[in-house]
């Protein structure tokens, strides 16, 4: 059995380095976490890549929430981010009802065609996330799926993410699991016994949070506990 996948969100060369160094796979790179992850520098992303040999997935939203905003402006930023050696990526967008914005998903995706991406938490923010699965699984380069089960984070999904585990392998379900959103130590144990391999932090390994940076023995706790 190959090792399970640990991301670890990193803002700086700082974190980065520190994760690497800690044990983490792979890094998703994103800037303000205030608004809950957007999309770094071209500037950023070059000191990240450099600084480090690890995969980064980076984070393509340009706003707070889960609405598209200018595809203009997203279609760019990705065309700046891949002429400066960036390979994978991290988007997903809902309309004002709460299904998939498909329209912006896809245009999107064809921005970064050739690259393997992530539909982030969107889904868990969704109005049906089977629908979204049924709607976005065939888009060239989708490998993953981040998600806690549910809006309110792993506590209230966990359920639902057993589930979803359970239909691997069929139509919107092809893609790796990743857990992360309230994703805590204790969770570890018994989302690795049911048979979940892949595994996503951001302030859980920052000693003060999110105005702290990543610590490194932090992130090798949880490498150790993954692992386990």
């Amino acid at each position: 059995m190959s090792r399970p996948i640990f991301e670890v969100i990193a803002l700086t060369a700082q974190d980065a380095q520190a994760a690497e160094s800690g044990g983490a796979d792979r890094l998703e790179l994103v800037t303000d976490m205030a608004a809950d992850g957007l999309t770094p520098s071209v500037e950023d992303f070059a000191k990240i890549r450099a600084a480090v040999t690890l995969p980064l997935r980076v984070m393509l939203r340009g706003r707070g929430g889960f609405a598209s905003g200018s595809l203009d402006e997203l279609r760019a930023r990705a065309a700046e981010l891949r002429a400066e050696g960036a390979d994978e990526f991290v988007f997903g967008f809902l309309d004002a009802d709460g299904a998939v914005d498909l329209t912006a998903v896809r245009a999107v995706a064809e921005a970064v065609e050739g690259c393997d991406w992530t539909f982030h938490r969107a889904i868990d923010h969704s109005a049906d996330r089977a629908a979204v699965r049924a709607a976005v699984g065939d888009l060239p380069g989708l490998d993953t799926f981040l998600t806690s089960g549910a809006a309110a984070g792993v506590d209230a999904g966990r359920e639902v993410l057993t589930a979803e585990l359970a239909k691997a392998g069929q139509p919107g379900y092809r893609q790796r699991i990743l857990i992360g959103g309230g994703l805590r130590a204790e969770h570890v144990p018994g989302l690795r016994a049911a048979g979940f391999d892949a595994f996503h932090v951001g302030g859980a390994v920052r000693v003060h949070g999110w105005d702290s940076p990543v610590d490194a023995a932090k992130v090798a706790e949880w490498r150790a506990l993954i692992d386990a």
